[in-house]
């Protein structure tokens, strides 16, 4: 069974840094793991994801503002926000895909507000 259970978020002032970690359970390795947010009134939207190998993918929106990477020892992936934007408020959501399902987190709030 696969869990996925995503911390580290909180409120932030424009600029600031916030560090996201999912911890996922069931699967691991061999998946590809990825970032989604969703904002008030929006869709869920793409924000980076990470191969087994260490492949990273971004939304333009997020480039050269986030990194994603992952621990396979620890089974957890990480996401490091920097210079943050008040249009980077959202629910972050952690997701995988295993055999054409897909798996995601609880969510955690990101506030970027002064």
């Amino acid at each position: 069974q696969v869990q996925l259970v995503e911390s580290g978020g909180g409120l932030v002032q424009p600029g600031g840094s916030l560090r996201l970690s999912c911890a996922a359970s069931g699967i691991f390795r061999i998946n590809a793991m990825g970032w989604y947010r969703q904002a008030p009134g929006k869709q869920r939207e793409f924000v980076t994801d990470i191969s087994p190998s260490g492949r990273t993918n971004y939304a333009d929106s997020v480039k050269g503002r986030f990194t994603i990477s992952r621990d396979n020892a620890q089974n957890t992936v990480y996401l490091q926000m920097n210079s943050l934007k008040p249009e980077d408020t959202a629910v972050y959501y952690c997701n995988t895909v295993l055999r054409s399902t897909p798996y995601w987190g609880q969510g955690t709030q990101v506030t970027v507000s002064s």
